[in-house]
Order: structure tokens, then C-alpha cells, then sequence
């Protein structure tokens, strides 16, 4: 530091930290004080264990052991204070550190879009989108134009086509009318031979079989004698 600055009062700049280096020294601080509280808890018990094995032997250790006592309870009080407002102030920092990432990440972010719209032109793109509804219309009616039949005979009458229709059924009709052949009525074969009696129409077809054979039999018995 220069004369005048000495005598001025001018302080050198100190160098910035970043803010995680400040949160890992909160939180190297935070470590520290909270041995410190284990130490002084320690030394709180010990005064306490004096206090009582001299409370009556001999009172004036048992008095300055309570005075040290609390002494002790008061740098524990004080250091409880100073790691409340050491946490607070790391998790401030800690929560611009996520800000500032959260920001950082955002910006980037900004630019590649940016960089991605650099060579778009809002109104070209509307203007591309107008040519492609257009040309999409323009395929539709091409596909409706092909799509509908070739307007073949329209020119003719509907009613003219029914009439001729209805003439060529009547015709139809006339043609299978001559055509029809006289039915013709095929009347039952009069069975030959002598009639059956009476009584033998009465008898069951079993017996008449029986009997056959029976007349089978007995012709084929002359023939072989």
C-alpha cells in the first residue's frame, strides 16, 4: 500500500470469492463452532461433577467450578446465536447459487433458441403455410375430380330407361307364357294277374312270405326228382 493510501485510510481491493467458496467457508465455520459446543458442553459436566463433589468439603471450589460453569453456559449461548445466524446466511447463499445456475442455464437457453430463429422469417413462414393449405386444397379437388365417375349417359332420361326396362320384363313374361307345356297326368299301372283273396289280404306279410318259400321249395324239389 502506498504512503497516501496509509494515510488516507485507502484499503487495497480485496480479491471477490465466488459464492461457493463463501458457502464451503460457512460451512468450515459451522463445523468449527459446533466442536467448540461439544468442547464447552463437556467442560459444563466437569464444573458440574465439582461443583458437587466439593458442595460440602470445601465451598469455595464448589463456588468457582459454578463460575466457570457459567461462563461456559454463556459462550454456548453466544455460539448457539452465531451458528443461527451462520445457517441462515448459507442457505441464503445457497439459494442464490441455485438461482444464479437456474438463471445461467435459462440465458443459455435464450440464446440457442435465439440462435435457432436466427434465419426464421415469421412472415415467410405464414406465407409457407398459406402455400401449403393451398396446395392441399388444390390435391383435394384433384382427388374429388378423379374420384367422381366420367359423366357418361347423363345426358339421358331416367324415365326413358325405366320405360324400356318395364317393356323388356313384359317381354320376359310373354316368351315363358308360350313356353309353358300342357302338364301331363301320369295315372297309376293296373296291376296283373288274378286278384288276391280276401281272406290272404287279411293275412300278415310275414305269413305270406312264408308261404312262398314254402312253394319255392317244393318246386324245387320236383324239379330235382
Amino acid at each position: 500500500m502506498s504512503v497516501f493510501g496509509k494515510f488516507f485510510g485507502f484499503k487495497k481491493e480485496e480479491s471477490k470469492i465466488t459464492t461457493g467458496e463463501a458457502i464451503q467457508k460457512l460451512r468450515e465455520t459451522e463445523e468449527m463452532l459446533v466442536k467448540k459446543q461439544e468442547f464447552l458442553e463437556k467442560k459444563i459436566e466437569l464444573e458440574i461433577g465439582i461443583a458437587k463433589k466439593n458442595g460440602v468439603a470445601n465451598k469455595r471450589v464448589a463456588i468457582q467450578a459454578l463460575k466457570r460453569k457459567k461462563r461456559y453456559e454463556k459462550q454456548l449461548q453466544q455460539i448457539d446465536g452465531t451458528l443461527s445466524t451462520i445457517e441462515m446466511q448459507r442457505e441464503a447463499l445457497e439459494g442464490a447459487n441455485t438461482n444464479t445456475a437456474v438463471l445461467n442455464t435459462m440465458s443459455d437457453a435464450a440464446k440457442a433458441l435465439k440462435a435457432a430463429h436466427q434465419h426464421m422469417d415469421v412472415d415467410k413462414v405464414h406465407d409457407m403455410m398459406d402455400d401449403i393449405a393451398e396446395q392441399q386444397e388444390v390435391a383435394r379437388e384433384i382427388s374429388d375430380a378423379i374420384s367422381n365417375p366420367i359423366a357418361f349417359g347423363q345426358d339421358l332420361d331416367e324415365e326413358d330407361l325405366e320405360r324400356e326396362l318395364e317393356e323388356l320384363e313384359q317381354e320376359g313374361l310373354d316368351e315363358a307364357l308360350l313356353n309353358v307345356e300342357p302338364a301331363k297326368t301320369k295315372l297309376p299301372e293296373v296291376p296283373g294277374g288274378a286278384p288276391v283273396p280276401a281272406e290272404r289280404r287279411k293275412e300278415t306279410p310275414r305269413r305270406v312270405l312264408v308261404e312262398e318259400d314254402d312253394d319255392d321249395m317244393k318246386e324245387l324239389e320236383a324239379w330235382a326228382s
